[in-house]
């Protein structure tokens, strides 16, 4: 079971540190200790494996409370607390959350009581850190689970304008830990990374392969964000994890000066296509690190595909579209590439069953049929391939990511369908309507452009009428306006025409 790989370590290492937060260090034992009391505040709300809403906040009780529903055979639905109220009910009741469980400290009244489930505090005694003690570890009912069993539910953007629910169940994410703890060789004395929200299913690597190792995980602050170089100094940290984005951000800002993060051995990188400008970059200022790209859609579990950079920069590939390739499937998965489209097509232990509401299975998989043919399933099988969407290619003899099959795109990690933009601004907006596009620049940065048509409002205007719709990272940073959306022969609104425009007016 996936809180299995902490437990072990708190039995091999008690007293080495497990998480780095709130200004504090804390043991494994520690962790448990505080993780337990929270088990114990959830089960006193008397639900049986509960649906749990985890406002993810980055105190050591939400982490903690990450572990406690699992160990009470609960479900974790990570949320979080930036999004807007409105895109967090509709997970909530999407879910059938039993309750959400908050932070005492960072949790904020007027989101909670906008949310339609009851809240669990989980940072006042005794569920708190001055709760340690043997009467807890006494009286913990162990559970015992299955690999069909559901460890965590995760809300991607979703084509029909509504968050898309991603089950993962324990036997899907056992593999991939457990691979990935043989994979970097993790163990007391490493401190990892931690620049995911819980809500992006990369945590789950930060916080499991790290605890299945017995290292240590490093939460940053909100200062620390923005600068990672500091924060890779100040922690002294061994093994890194983050999108793409951050290392063109981090360029930007000129902190990447040669040799400026010695303590590094592992860098890591996925939710988006890795330049080898951006990789080159990095691997300068981490001169000791390996360098690796991931790869993989949340319905695979988090990263399917591996590539380690050779050490010399003469070795580097030279691929197709100047990316870093995503390297090997994984041995325990299966992979095909359609020979019409290059569509990457995965099945075997990661991938998950099928989408929480079944209507999204639609067309998302494929099944082998008489003579090898194949036809869509609406709901899965056991040996059906998951449609991944994503267009690659071998190359050498791994694989490249080519893009995207579809209008979803990835921005700075975050997976998001072009469509529920288009129609949020149609809805909220005051436009009569839009085409989004993800306008990619010289530099490799990608962000978000929007063409609208009709009596629309100041560009400022609009973007304060999304806040209270959309995450930050949805909201178009590029707004053009048109009389008329070009179309094609067909009278259908011509999509590339916009691209082209958008890309042209704002690319830089």
């Amino acid at each position: 079971m996936l809180h299995d790989w902490f437990l072990r370590s708190v039995e091999k290492y008690p007293d080495e540190p497990a998480l780095v937060a709130d200004g504090r260090q804390w043991s494994y034992a520690e962790v448990d200790e505080v993780s337990r009391g929270i088990g114990h505040r959830l089960l006193a709300e008397g639900v049986a494996r509960p649906r749990v809403g985890l406002l993810a906040t980055r105190t050591v009780e939400t982490y903690a409370a990450y572990i406690a529903g699992l160990r009470i055979g609960g479900v974790v639905v990570p949320l979080d607390p930036s999004h807007p109220a409105d895109r967090l009910a509709t997970i909530a009741r999407s879910a059938g959350l039993d309750f959400i469980a908050a932070d005492d400290d960072t949790a904020d009244a007027a989101l909670l009581d906008a949310l339609p489930a009851r809240v669990v505090f989980i940072g006042s005694p005794p569920a708190s850190r001055t709760a340690a003690g043997p009467a807890w570890r006494d009286s913990w009912p162990e559970w015992t689970g299955k690999p069909d069993d559901l460890a965590y539910l995760l809300f991607t953007s979703g084509s029909t304008g509504r968050p898309k629910g991603v089950p993962i169940r324990h036997g899907n994410v056992d593999p991939f830990i457990e691979f990935n703890v043989a994979r970097y060789g993790m163990g007391p004395g490493c401190r990892h990374s931690q620049m995911f929200s819980l809500t992006f299913d990369l945590s789950v690597f930060d916080m499991f392969v790290t605890w299945g190792s017995g290292a240590a995980l490093v939460v940053p602050s909100a200062d620390d964000v923005y600068d990672p170089v500091a924060f890779v100094n100040k922690h002294r940290l061994t093994h890194w994890f983050c999108v793409p984005s951050l290392v063109s951000m981090a360029s930007r800002a000129r902190l990447l000066s040669p040799g400026c993060m010695p303590s590094l051995r592992s860098s890591l990188f996925c939710g988006e296509q890795l330049t080898l400008n951006q990789a080159q970059a990095w691997a300068e200022a981490a001169p000791n690190s390996a360098l690796e790209n991931l790869y993989g859609p949340t319905e695979l579990t988090v990263a399917m595909t591996s590539y380690r950079l050779p050490r010399e920069r003469s070795a580097w590939p030279a691929t197709s579209n100047g990316t870093v390739p995503v390297g090997a499937v994984y041995p325990h998965l299966d992979f095909q590439i359609d020979p019409a489209c290059g569509e990457l097509q995965v099945r075997g232990s990661q991938r998950f069953y099928g989408y929480h509401d079944a209507k999204d299975n639609e067309g998302r998989f494929v099944e082998p049929g008489p003579h090898g043919s194949t036809a869509d399933r609406h709901e899965p099988g056991p040996e059906a391939w998951y449609r991944t969407g994503d267009r690659v290619v071998l190359e050498d003899g791994v694989l490249v990511h080519l893009g995207r099959l579809d209008q979803q795109v990835k921005i700075r990690g975050y997976r998001i369908e072009l469509h529920e933009i288009e129609s949020t601004l149609r809805m909220w907006g005051g436009v009569d309507d839009a085409i989004v596009h993800a306008v990619e620049h010289r530099d490799g940065q990608v962000e978000l452009a929007a063409v609208c048509t009709g009596d629309a409002p100041s560009k400022t205007e609009l973007r304060k009428r999304l806040r209270p719709r959309l995450p930050d990272y949805m909201i178009p940073t590029r707004i053009a306006y048109l009389a008329a959306l070009p179309v094609n022969d067909r009278g259908k609104t011509d999509r590339a025409a916009c691209a082209e425009l958008l890309q042209k007016r704002f690319a830089r």
